[in-house]
């Protein structure tokens, strides 16, 4: 007899789940929530958060324990089957709607089951035991099966439909007890059974009150249901008649418990099923795979010059050049024609931004970006934003259009601090210049010396005094030749020099241009590229987070 029973007893598929292979998963869940939070509405997360949270409760609670559920609607005899298979009479049963509205337990072996029956709500005052029945060999193997008897799901009460659904979301098996009038009910079918696709490996449907059925009806009534099951998504869930009076009796609803407590897997196949539903739900959030650089070179250097134009790098840099040519003219032009130039403003001195090294950079003063140029910054940033947005799910291209403005308000100052902080190169005088400022100043001490001579010569013959002999440079008189000679000499060499400061001044140019440009790179970066690479890096995160949930 026992052998019939086990051969009658029907297979559940579904490989071993490995308890440390599951925190594995439950812990790639919970990555991916972290990874996501921030750019993924908070509704798509809730069913991950919820599995987490149940994973690690159910997890932490008793493993030696089975929680099975009794699931059914009214006058499915769920309240019968609970009685016979106690072997008391614990749970009330009734025809009448509503019923209780608060699930009965009995558990097989209480030792430790108390914070587990805490976990599900059910109140002390129905929870029984059968521990003293244990030392039987018919009761010892249901040791460490706690059996709820579930409200009805149909009932008029809404209260008790959410508490079924709450249960339904907590134990680690379900046997859906129907009965032969209503196994096709739609409610049942739409609502309850096609929502345990994932979790077929811990659903057990039985057609109960089968003593009221000969043999052929109860067969073709079975053979029915598992095509409803079928087309249920629940093909090959073990489907079979019970009844708690007469035959078929209970034999093999027993010995499926017995063979599912003593396997002590239902547990672990629920949390795989919970883990495994809440990975289809965000797999559609990462479905693309990110290969390469998705911020592309060209889009950055556009936004690199909005942004350099809106600072104003221009208007610096062509004072820069500016500026050159004012400092080298006062350093390299005549002396005594040098108090001229300072007459004239440096032209970064009237930006401010002829700042000494190492002190703490002043409000520049150059003029506020216009609209056009505030609007050709954000065009940019969309781009960057666009492209590197291309071909993810969303919300994904959203996150990264909100990451590319997130700092955008922040980008004015941004931009007049490394303007005014940046080193223009025209802190220090070159060499050369000296070298050309002495000479200057030598010309001119000849040309001083030279017209001092001749003012000498001047007085004495005014004076009637003796003439002073004067040396002869060919047929010019000595002080005729250095007056008039030290002044071409500096005229020849302001000549001479002047390409050469053009050209100096043109590469002063150049060189503040790639430092300014380099500033702006930086302000670009911080405040617009790596919002947009942090949301790439959470989607990179996030998807293989997943990965190693779904696995």
């Amino acid at each position: 007899m026992v052998d019939k029973i086990k051969q009658a007893i029907p297979r559940q598929g579904g490989a071993p789940v490995d308890a440390d292979r599951l925190l594995e998963r439950v812990e790639g869940l919970r990555r991916f929530v972290r990874a996501a939070e921030d750019h993924v509405p908070d509704a798509q997360l809730v069913t991950a958060r919820t599995v987490i949270d149940r994973a690690g409760e159910r997890l932490a609670l008793s493993r030696a324990h089975t929680v099975v559920a009794l699931a059914g609607a009214t006058g499915s005899g769920k309240s019968s089957l609970f009685n016979a298979l106690c072997r008391f009479q614990l749970s009330r049963v009734g025809v009448r709607r509503p019923t209780t509205g608060v699930a009965h337990a009995c558990v097989w072996g209480p030792q430790g089951a108390g914070p587990l029956l805490d976990w599900l709500g059910v109140p002390p005052n129905r929870r029984f035991t059968r521990e003293s029945a244990l030392d039987g060999d018919d009761e010892a193997g249901l040791r460490g099966l706690v059996l709820l008897d579930l409200p009805d799901f149909d009932s008029i009460e809404a209260r008790h439909r959410l508490e079924v659904d709450r249960l339904l979301r907590l134990v680690d098996l379900v046997v859906w007890v129907l009965d032969p009038q209503k196994y096709a009910d739609r409610v049942v079918h739409q609502q309850y059974l096609s929502q345990f696709q994932r979790h077929r490996d811990v659903t057990v449907v039985v057609l109960n009150q089968a003593d009221r059925l000969n043999r052929a009806d109860s067969e073709r009534l079975v053979a029915d249901l598992r095509r409803l099951l079928e087309a249920d998504g629940l093909g090959g869930v073990p489907a079979f008649p019970t009844s708690a009076k007469g035959q078929p009796g209970l034999d093999v609803l027993r010995a499926t418990l017995e063979r599912t407590v003593a396997q002590r897997q239902a547990s672990l196949q629920r949390l795989a099923g919970d883990v495994a539903g809440a990975v289809g739900e965000l797999e559609p959030l990462v479905t693309a795979e990110v290969r390469g650089e998705k911020i592309q070179p060209a889009a950055v250097d556009r936004l690199a010059d909005s942004l350099a134009v809106a600072a104003g790098v221009p208007i610096v840099v062509t004072a820069t050049e500016r500026t050159y040519r004012h400092r080298a003219t006062g350093v390299l032009g005549w002396p005594v024609a040098r108090w001229a130039r300072k007459l004239r403003p440096d032209p970064l001195r009237r930006l401010h931004l002829d700042q000494p090294a190492g002190s703490t950079p002043a409000a520049s003063s150059l003029p506020e970006s216009t609209m056009a140029q505030k609007a050709a910054v954000a065009l940019a940033s969309r781009e960057v934003a666009e492209q590197a947005g291309a071909g993810l799910p969303e919300p994904w291209p959203a996150a990264v259009t909100a990451a590319s403005r997130s700092r955008l308000d922040d980008v004015p100052d941004a931009l007049d601090v490394a303007v005014a902080s940046a080193d223009l190169g025209m802190a220090r005088r070159p060499f050369w210049w000296r070298l050309v400022g002495a000479l200057q100043w030598l010309g001119a001490v000849v040309a001083l010396a030279g017209l001092l001579w001749l003012a000498v010569r001047a007085v004495f013959a005014f004076l009637g005094l003796p003439d002073i002999d004067t040396p002869q440079v060919g047929r010019v008189p000595l002080p005729t030749a250095m007056f008039f000679g030290g002044l071409l000499f500096g005229l020849l060499l302001s000549i001479v020099v002047r390409p050469i400061v053009g050209l100096a001044a043109r590469r002063a140019k150049a060189r503040a241009e790639r430092r300014l440009r380099a500033a702006i790179a930086e302000v670009a970066d911080a405040h617009i590229i790596a919002p947009v690479r942090g949301v790439l890096r959470s989607y990179d995160d996030a998807r293989d987070a997943l990965r190693t949930a779904a696995r």
